[in-house]
Parts: C-alpha cells; structure tokens; sequence
C-alpha cells in the first residue's frame, strides 16, 4: 500500500520546492520560521505559564486545606460560645463592625429567617473581617452558616457575603 500525500502538501513537495526561484525559497523559509516564531511565543509559552500559574495557586490551596484541617479539631474543642446578650443579630453586628474598623465596608443586610442575618461586605480587608468574625462568634455567640468571599481586585482585599446565625 502507497501512501498518498495531501493535496495540501503537494505545493511543497520536493520536486516544487526545487522549482522554485531562491527568493520565493527564502520567503517560504522566513514564512515557516515565523508561524514557528509564533506559535511558540504565542501560543505555547502562554499556555504553559498560564498552567504553571494555575498550579501554584492549587498547591498553595492544598497547604491552606492542610492547615485548616490540622485546626479543626482544636476549635471544635474549644468552649462552647457565651450565651447572647439579648441584643437583636443586627445590633450585635452593626456595633462590633464598627468596633472592627468595618462600617465602611458594611454593604447591607438581609433577614435570613429568625435570628439569622444575611451580612453583605465590599472591600473588606480580609484579615480584619475574619478577625471580627472570630470576636462575633466568641463575644457574642454569632455562628457563621455560610460565607462566600471573593477578591476584590486590591491584594488582601475582599468582597464577602456571610450567613450569620445565633442561637
């Protein structure tokens, strides 16, 4: 069985190429070399930064996934929250937002249900808000159902939508 060429092919096949005039070789040379060029720099370089980027980001969440599990148990341990003041959720949280330095970051809040509250924060820095978060639930009783925090285009600034509860 004879393997037949491409029709694409066939217009640089061997016997084409030496048709051709040393000109149109070189531009078929500088051609080829820059698709090469191209490719390359274009699209494969690219690419694997962007996996090697992408990698880094996983390991770095796999060593924060250790650490929060090696916590766990030890905060699952510790006592259990102090009894609620008998403030209401959002006066618990509007006041110590502001204690933390939050107000400004305060974006609003929806009732979730009895004594939960949706909380919205834009712009937070992200140290700070998950220090108030430790002083809600060991000061005042608050637990957090769920939160969702996202980058808020500044480094160590997020944007944050948290459940909270009390009991």
């Amino acid at each position: 069985m004879q393997l037949a060429w491409p029709k694409a092919l066939d217009a640089i096949s061997p016997e084409r190429l030496a048709q051709l005039s040393e000109r149109e070789r070189r531009m078929l040379l500088i051609g080829a070399v820059a698709f090469v060029g191209v490719l390359l720099f274009g699209v494969i370089l690219p690419l694997d930064h962007a996996v090697a980027k992408e990698r880094a980001k996983l390991t770095q969440k796999r060593a924060d996934l250790a650490w929060m599990q090696s916590v766990a148990p030890e905060l699952a341990s510790s006592a259990p929250p102090p009894a609620a003041s008998g403030e209401s959720l959002l006066v618990i949280i509007d006041r110590s937002a502001r204690e933390s330095g939050l107000a400004g970051s305060l974006a609003g809040s929806e009732p979730g249900g009895p004594n939960s509250l949706t909380v919205r924060l834009e712009h937070a820095p992200f140290d700070t808000l998950i220090g108030w978060l430790v002083r809600l639930s060991q000061q005042n009783g608050v637990l957090i159902d769920s939160a969702n925090i996202d980058k808020s285009g500044d480094a160590g600034m997020v944007n944050a939508s948290i459940v909270l509860h009390t009991n």
